[in-house]
């Protein structure tokens, strides 16, 4: 699993999901680890868990170090923070054997810590013993994880490095080169930055490019001095020391556009002792990329419009609207559960759209003239034209609709998904972040057709679009729970994966009571992010307002 499971959403009444405050890197080594290994020392690997419901869930495992008792990772391990929760932890360390996988054994586990986010951010560096089952120290073994504020004003650095003629360290082959790249802290430390692979037998290397983010590479700091080591791998974890050279991210930034710039690799031994000693072979930036971090926000000052469809259930599951007791029954003082749920979406909604225009349709009845059952109609009866004025028009196109229809079923929701769909990548084809598309669907009873559902949500995560399920009724509504991501992978009948988590689905009964701006809140909590991940996705930046000039050192954004 690469990504942090969002906090279970709780849907209690009045009570909604906490807001992310901000993403947050956490970076770990360790001290004095157990050797579990005959012949070598051990080669450990981190396994990050986070507790939800009780229980612990996976959420991301580190590299593997061979041979070293005193490991610094590369890995940075990205968690979202929610100030208003306590975010459970668990570090766990293990001894991996060869290409296997975590093992259960005991003596593979090295030692295991639990805290809280919350104790890593309040006290940005946390060093605590490690712990093997039963509460029993593991020796003198310690954990350190230290953390850094991923910001809105901060960004991604992409950094392309090759070298040329570095010594060979080995006897009868050539050096197995990396780099590894460290930030001076302002007390004279060094954090590890990233650490490449190895390029095996090659002493002018290119190494894969890599991302880091500009707070881990310099806190932000252009002057900030960052020292680039080189070593010659070593599978038993003695590398060799090949050079070093120092540098700044602004020195960096010449390499944009793909301008090279080059350093000599030097080691201090040899310059002391060598007199026409020039260095130990050169290291050259390549390209250098900055890709911002862009918010919702951004794309909405940017100009992007959220467009809005509602789709209503008319299935015969409903009841009949003359009867008191159906739950599409227009009762004069009160509205039904479908007016309530329309109304309190749709009032946010109608924000992000200039025109406030909003596309209404609805499935599972039988429409006139010819009373044929329709799963993708519009409610308004003009097939060429499916928008209303603003929420108030949506409801009376609704109110006005019901006496004219049949209900009938069964409760197909894939062909309205597909329609709106096909507008969503009409727009696509503009690469621009000019429209994104909410569909709410409100529906009494489980879908009849979860085939096809599921493989349209899985095209529909492709485009720039979002899903919203309200539940209206009593129904069991369990088999909705597939469609929304947040328990797992949602897929095709074929196996194949959604691309984004695009689905939400929430009860309206465990709002009845509550607010409008409560069911809101909570139906409307993944778009914002949702948002963001198609944007990135597509390498899409917002569109500069009327009257602003884009900035050209910045690049398209990247995915976090």
């Amino acid at each position: 699993m690469n990504e942090l499971l969002d906090p279970t959403s709780q849907a209690n009444l009045g009570v909604v999901s906490a807001t992310c405050v901000s993403k947050v890197e956490l970076r770990v080594s360790c001290k004095h680890l157990l050797d579990r290994d005959t012949l070598n020392k051990s080669d450990p690997c981190v396994v990050l868990l986070m507790q939800s419901q009780g229980q612990w869930m996976e959420v991301d495992r580190s590299e593997v170090i061979r041979s070293n008792l005193n490991p610094i990772f590369a890995k940075v391990f990205m968690v979202d923070y929610y100030f208003e929760e306590v975010q459970k932890l668990r570090f766990e360390v293990y001894d991996i054997h060869g290409h296997s996988s975590i093992g259960t054994h005991d003596d593979d586990f090295l030692g295991g810590m639990e805290c809280t986010v919350g104790q890593i951010v309040a006290q940005k560096r946390v060093t605590k013993p490690l712990f093997l089952k039963y509460g029993k120290y593991a020796g003198k073994s310690t954990i350190t994880v230290t953390s850094e504020e991923i910001s809105g004003d901060n960004g991604f650095v992409e950094l392309f490095f090759r070298a040329k003629k570095l010594d060979d360290k080995d006897l009868f082959s050539k050096s197995d080169p990396f780099l590894e790249i460290y930030r001076i802290n302002d007390d004279g430390s060094e954090q590890l930055v990233h650490r490449t692979e190895f390029v095996k037998n090659n002493l002018s290397p290119v190494w894969e490019p890599f991302k880091v983010s500009l707070n881990s590479l310099c806190s932000c700091e252009e002057k900030r001095k960052l020292r680039c080591v080189v070593f010659d791998y070593d599978s038993r974890g003695k590398h060799d020391f090949i050079g070093e050279f120092y540098t700044t991210f602004e020195e960096m930034q010449k390499a944009m556009g793909g301008n090279k710039i080059q350093w000599d690799c030097m080691n201090p031994k040899y310059k002391l002792k060598k007199r026409n000693y020039k260095n130990s072979g050169v290291v050259i930036l390549l390209d250098l990329k900055i890709h911002r971090v862009y918010s919702f926000l951004d794309y909405i000052m940017g100009g992007c419009q959220i467009h809005f469809t509602v789709a209503i259930d008319f299935t015969a599951s409903n009841g009949d609207p003359r009867n008191s007791c159906s739950l599409h029954y227009i009762n004069p003082y009160q509205p039904n559960e479908y007016l309530k749920a329309l109304v309190a979406v749709g009032e946010i909604c109608q924000d992000y759209d200039s025109d406030k225009k909003f596309s209404a349709l609805g499935f599972g009845a039988r429409i006139p003239p010819n009373y044929e059952i329709s799963h993708d109609f519009a409610i308004n009866f003009n097939p060429n034209d499916d928008e209303c004025e603003g929420i108030q028009g949506v409801v009376e196109s609704y109110q006005n609709c019901l006496p004219k229809i049949q209900l009938y079923g069964p409760t197909n929701v894939a062909p309205i998904i597909s329609k709106v769909a096909r507008v969503a990548a009409d727009e696509e084809k503009t690469k621009e972040a000019s429209q994104y598309f909410i569909l709410l669907i409100l529906t009494d009873g489980v879908v009849s057709d979860m085939g096809d559902t599921r493989e349209a949500i899985v095209r529909a995560s492709y485009l720039p679009m979002s899903i919203i399920i309200v539940g209206v009724g009593n129904a069991d509504f369990t088999d909705m729970q597939v469609l929304d991501g947040d328990d797992g992978i949602l897929r095709s009948p074929k196996g194949e994966p959604v691309l984004r988590d695009i689905v939400q689905f929430v009860p309206f009964r465990e709002f009845k009571n509550a607010s409008p701006t409560a069911l809101a809140k909570c139906v409307l909590a993944e778009v914002p992010k949702q948002v963001v991940e198609y944007y990135s996705y597509k390498a899409l930046p917002p569109r500069c307002p009327k009257g602003s000039t884009p900035d050209p050192t910045l690049n398209s954004p990247s995915p976090q």
